[in-house]
């Protein structure tokens, strides 16, 4: 029985045999709990300096066409330079960026500059997105080809750390020592991951690389396209997002449901803690090979959880289902990350991780609207009801759909084996 019990425990076998993976995994956890301190400051010092909702909402409208665009060009940016020096220098400039919202909040250039907020806000979104391909990219050549599953489950949790605990620090923060401590609190965050980037050793790519072009990006999603089984991946997380993304309906699910409003906070974290308790739990993982059916089954599991969270009765229930969704949610997510960094060849790496960071940046904003729409034209409840059910519906179609996706299989997937023996003849699996 104990056995069985440490064989559930979260893999940490990379964090022990890589220092390069523990020097990435860190700096990304920095990076993503910094940023998340940000993310709660900005809206805040906007709302107060204007009181218009508006406003606070024009800052992801602001944001969306940066985050396309130059998530697409770092991408293809990433396949090209050298990944650990665009992290530098992407770490470096957020940094500075945060330095200029720091200054304005403090009163530097007199009084605080909404105007300014906007502009550099779409500064840090177009960094961070030039960023992040690079970052997942990278992450592949720092383990072992069997430790893949581990590592991905292990970054989950770091990103899940940094959701968790940013916007609490961020609140404490603008609560007892004011709005500008967030900023600095995130360009000390900034400046030490930064180092940590820089410590990595070089990793140069393993053949003639392509330079960043629209052709270039245009060959990566032909590619993503191309390939059922990554595109089984895709749909499969739109399908999820689009469909059931039940978070714009908290406040009204408190307010007007249970009319307890004070636990609002709570529904926010509930899935969060669900992930974190599935990843700690994530051991398992490393013994499945079939990752498209687990993928399937992890998000339907999802669609069907918040189905029943819109049916509970009592507000713990609801949370509870929540919390069981952000588990299969994250299950999904360690199965869809694997399947990328076991079977994209080098060349393709970073174009199809700009991509991916679109397909799931994109997704809850889609969904937000979804949920909206449908709360006014039916009800709260019956929008994440119907939601989880059509995301049930949504992956089930998938699956029948791409039959390549379904019966994937890492241990004989064309791909997978060739990606294999390209580590393995480089030295890195």
């Amino acid at each position: 029985m104990i056995a069985r019990l440490r064989a559930l425990r979260v893999d940490v076998t990379p964090l022990r045999t890589s220092r390069d993976f523990r020097l990435l995994l860190v700096a990304g956890t920095v990076f993503y709990l910094g940023a998340m301190v940000t993310y709660v400051a900005i809206p805040y010092q906007v709302y107060t300096l204007t009181g218009s909702n508006f406003l606070v909402g024009a800052i992801g409208i602001a944001e969306l066409v940066p985050l396309v665009v130059f998530g697409l060009y770092g991408g293809a940016l990433a396949d090209h330079v050298d990944r650990r020096r665009l992290l530098v220098w992407t770490g470096l400039a957020q940094a500075a960026a945060t330095a200029v919202l720091a200054a304005n909040a403090f009163g530097a250039f007199g009084d605080p500059s909404v105007p300014l907020v906007f502009v550099v806000a779409v500064v840090l979104v177009s960094t961070s997105a030039m960023q992040r391909p690079s970052r997942e990219a990278l992450m592949p050549r720092t383990v072992r080809h069997d430790e893949l599953v581990a590592a991905n489950a292990l970054f989950s949790l770091g990103m899940q750390v940094g959701v968790l605990l940013g916007p609490a620090i961020g609140g404490l923060l603008i609560a007892y020592v004011g709005l500008g401590w967030c900023f600095v609190v995130d360009i000390v965050g900034l400046l030490l991951a930064t180092v940590m980037y820089a410590a990595m050793r070089p990793y140069p790519h393993r053949a003639e690389t392509t330079p960043p072009s629209l052709s270039g990006v245009a060959e990566g999603m032909r590619y993503a396209v191309g390939r059922r089984d990554l595109l089984g991946t895709y749909l499969v997380d739109i399908a999820a997002m689009v469909l059931a993304f039940p978070v714009v309906l908290f406040p009204a699910l408190v307010s007007e449901v249970f009319a307890r409003p004070e636990l609002l906070g709570l529904l926010y974290s509930a899935e969060t803690v669900g992930a974190l308790v599935a990843t700690a739990l994530s051991g398992w993982t490393a013994r499945v090979h079939h990752h498209g059916r687990a993928i399937v089954l992890a998000a339907a599991a999802y669609g069907g959880f918040i189905a029943l969270a819109g049916l509970m009765p009592s507000f713990w229930l609801v949370a509870l289902a929540l919390a069981l969704a952000g588990a299969a949610d994250m299950i999904s997510g360690v199965f869809r990350s694997t399947v990328w960094s076991q079977t994209i060849p080098e060349a393709m790496r970073g174009r199809l991780a700009g991509i991916e960071m679109l397909s799931y940046s994109l997704g809850p904003l889609g969904g937000q609207v979804r949920a909206g729409v449908t709360a006014d034209l039916w009800s709260v409840r019956g929008a994440i009801t119907s939601g989880g059910i059509a995301c049930v519906a949504g992956v089930t179609l998938t699956a029948v759909w791409l039959r390549d996706f379904w019966s994937y299989d890492e241990r004989t997937d064309p791909h997978a084996v060739a990606e294999r023996a390209a580590r393995t003849a480089a030295g890195e699996a």
